[in-house]
């Protein structure tokens, strides 16, 4: 959801807070949205009105984590989905097109496990291996909220070898639903994730320098 949406989603909240004869506080708003922002608002909509619907909580109150389960099912359905794409994309397109996926977690979870050329590497013998993996990987992620910070790209081989040459590359493929890809491709970072810096020689100095007193100490 996009901030213009707040307005929207706070009636949404305390029309289903007045359903179950609650009330809801600018505070206990001001959560909900941290929680549910990254959804659009017509997912969240659908998602209170499947808990509302449910015959085995929908005679409670929801919170936040029930109206995800209803967008999205469990954590462990959310990445089993996601490994379908990958697994589809990878074998249908291939890893020499860059591509964006849907789906901001595959991005940061593809990273983490080397790449979107590196899974081109894996043998059959692997890839039962390198499906938990990314399981395992996007259910930590989705524990956590969602990817705080991703690639808006996963670059392929042909992208990597234009870099190098100087030489412009073809728009990446969109993978999945375009219009959430599109949002992906826009909110993910061309930055690395983790920093690298080469110390000087005289910085080198000045750390061994400021850590030889404590040295002593100990």
């Amino acid at each position: 959801m996009q901030q213009a949406d707040f307005d929207q989603f706070s009636q949404l909240l305390n029309a289903t807070a007045d359903l179950y004869g609650k009330t809801m506080s600018g505070i206990g708003i001001s959560l909900w949205w941290n929680v549910l922002s990254q959804y659009d608002l017509t997912a969240v909509r659908e998602g209170l009105n499947r808990h509302m619907q449910s015959p085995d909580s929908g005679q409670f109150m929801p919170k936040p984590a029930d109206v995800i389960r209803m967008i999205g099912g469990t954590t462990q359905d959310g990445a089993l989905l996601a490994w379908s794409k990958v697994n589809e994309a990878v074998r249908s397109i291939g890893t020499y097109q860059t591509v964006v996926f849907d789906d901001s977690i595959i991005h940061a979870v593809v990273m983490d496990m080397g790449g979107w050329v590196a899974l081109g590497t894996k043998t059959e013998h692997e890839w039962p291996f390198v499906a938990k993996e990314f399981e395992n990987r996007y259910r930590g992620y989705r524990n956590r909220g969602g990817a705080d910070e991703y690639p808006r790209t996963l670059i392929g081989i042909a992208e990597a070898q234009n870099s190098q040459n100087g030489i412009a590359s073809q728009p990446p493929v969109l993978i999945g639903d375009a219009g959430r890809a599109k949002q992906v491709l826009l909110g993910g970072s061309d930055s690395r994730r983790i920093g690298f810096q080469q110390l000087s020689e005289q910085e080198m100095g000045a750390v061994m320098f400021d850590a030889e007193p404590r040295r002593l100490q100990a």
